[in-house]
Formats: structure tokens, C-alpha cells, sequence
């Protein structure tokens, strides 16, 4: 049976105005994002198997770009589509950040830092420039290093700090491995980097280590 020939309440899309789309599964907005099916396969089946297939919403959006075109149903105008969309979230979550003090709303600065962050197959090192209201001046990627640690410099983060004139910071580094529990040597370097940064007076205001649906914050343990 067609989608149009389905109750208005079960239509994706209809359900979606009418009950917002934080009601829908993962299935029902993905087929909104498809638009059609395949024949004899509505857009919502589609949607299905592409979600079996791939593990999850997160392994489709992670995917490459040759896994996702060799799929039945998409191609590489979808994949256009689907990294717009995904780069419009990012771009999202940053503005909501910059409108005021990053401190305000913990939540947003960790949804923001876990977006950029978590997908990486090895560890980057990145830091949230502020200014000193604690407004973000911007993001930047810093160090890259294996799946096991990156190589972080003081001395870099320092020069970074001054050449955006940043009178405060927030730390961010993923652990690739999945699991967000903070090492010694992540508390050594935040030691080490709020020296370097204390002495051109720069603060570090929080390090927040990204793993797999779950981050850590140096505030909130006390470390900072």
C-alpha cells in the first residue's frame, strides 16, 4: 500500500506537522528525507532496510561516500543532501553557542563539542576559544594524533590563545575507543596547559573528553 493511501495520522510527514518531529522514529524522518520508495517498496520500507543495513541512524550518517551510493535508492545527490543537512545541525548548535555565554548552557557546548568530535576514528585535540564575557570567539581543531592519543603541544594552544585574543578556553578532546572516563595523562596535560595558559592570563574553564554518547567535564569532577 502507498504512503498517500495511508490514515493522515500515520503519514510521516502529516504526523510530523501535526505532532512535531521529535514523535516520529528514526524510520518515519529518514523516509521524509528520502521522499520516494523503490517499486513495490514505500519510502518508510526503504528507510527500513537502509537503517538495518547501515546499524543505525549514526552508521548512515557516518557512512562514506561510495557505501552509501552503492545502497539500492540512493546516490550521490542524496549524499549531497544528507551532509548539507548535517553541516546546517553543526552550523545549528554553533550559533546557538555564540548568541551568548558558553557557560549559560553546559548542555548546548557538550551537544556541540560531541557533534564535531565523536565520529573521528582517532583522537583529535580542539579547543572553544572565549572571549571575556565567555562568548565564543570560535572552534578550532588543533592537534590530530592515532586512535590511542595525540601529541598536544602548550606552546601551540598558547600562540592559538593569543592570536585570537581569547581571554578564556574550553578543552575538548574524543576518545575513539567509545568510553569517556578521563585518563592520568588527560589530567597531567590539562595541568600543563593551565599553566601555559595561566601565565599569558587565559583561563581554562572546563575539559570535556567526548566518547560514545557520553562525555565527561573536568569542572564537574573538580579538576579545573
Amino acid at each position: 500500500m502507498a504512503i498517500t493511501d495511508w490514515p493522515d495520522t500515520e503519514r510521516p510527514r502529516e504526523k510530523l506537522l501535526a505532532r512535531g518531529a521529535r514523535q516520529l522514529s528514526d524510520a518515519e524522518l529518514l523516509a521524509i528525507f528520502l521522499r520516494t520508495g523503490l517499486p513495490g517498496k514505500t519510502a518508510v520500507d526503504l528507510a527500513r532496510d537502509i537503517l538495518q543495513h547501515f546499524g543505525s541512524l549514526r552508521g548512515l550518517m557516518g557512512a562514506s561516500q561510495k557505501d552509501f551510493c552503492a545502497f539500492p535508492g540512493l546516490g550521490s545527490a542524496k549524499f549531497a543532501q544528507l551532509q548539507a543537512v548535517l553541516e546546517l545541525a553543526t552550523r545549528h548548535l554553533a550559533e546557538q553557542l555564540q548568541r551568548g555565554d558558553a557557560l549559560s548552557d553546559p548542555a548546548a557546548t557538550r551537544r556541540y563539542l560531541s557533534q564535531r568530535l565523536r565520529d573521528f576514528p582517532y583522537e583529535v585535540f580542539a579547543c572553544l576559544f572565549l572571549d571575556n564575557r565567555h562568548r565564543i570567539i570560535c572552534f578550532e581543531e588543533l592537534f590530530r594524533g592515532t586512535i590511542n592519543g595525540a601529541s598536544v603541544h602548550p606552546r601551540e594552544v598558547v600562540r592559538k590563545a593569543l592570536v585570537h585574543n581569547a581571554a578564556a578556553v574550553i578543552l575538548a578532546h574524543n576518545h575513539p575507543s567509545g568510553i569517556a572516563e578521563p585518563s592520568e595523562a588527560d589530567r597531567s596535560l590539562t595541568r600543563r596547559l593551565k599553566d601555559a595558559l595561566g601565565l599569558v592570563d587565559v583561563r581554562v574553564l572546563d575539559h570535556i573528553v567526548i566518547g560514545d554518547g557520553e562525555s565527561v567535564a573536568f569542572a564537574e569532577r573538580g579538576w579545573i
